[in-house]
């Protein structure tokens, strides 16, 4: 695994800083409907779900598909958040997008 690979796992769990059970449970309940509630596997957008995935892998075990959606996440993030990821109240519907993909603006970075 090259450095540039290693630099990447360590800022896409930087920038994802929601647990596997907090992002489950945020694309499950966003998800849910009144009538209905998706199956667990299919809850949230398929970018969530990669997020979740990636999230219960080991390094050594990323493929190509992997990195690109790790790559993906963090220029989202960072396109929407200030470097230093500090805290931020921001838009309710702008907060919610980015809990999607992991990342909660009103938790600190790890």
């Amino acid at each position: 695994m090259d450095a540039g690979i290693d630099q990447l796992w360590e800022e896409f769990h930087r920038v994802v800083n929601m647990s596997s059970r907090e992002l489950s449970e945020w694309l499950r309940t966003r998800s849910a409907t009144a009538e209905d509630e998706e199956l667990p596997d299919r809850a949230g957008p398929q970018l969530g779900r990669r997020v979740l995935e990636i999230l219960g892998k080991r390094k050594s075990d990323l493929g190509t598909d992997d990195v690109e959606v790790m790559r993906r996440v963090v220029d989202r993030v960072h396109g929407q958040r200030r470097g230093d990821l500090e805290p931020t109240a921001g838009d309710v519907h702008w907060r919610h997008r980015l809990m999607t993909i992991g990342h909660d603006p009103l938790k600190p970075a790890p």
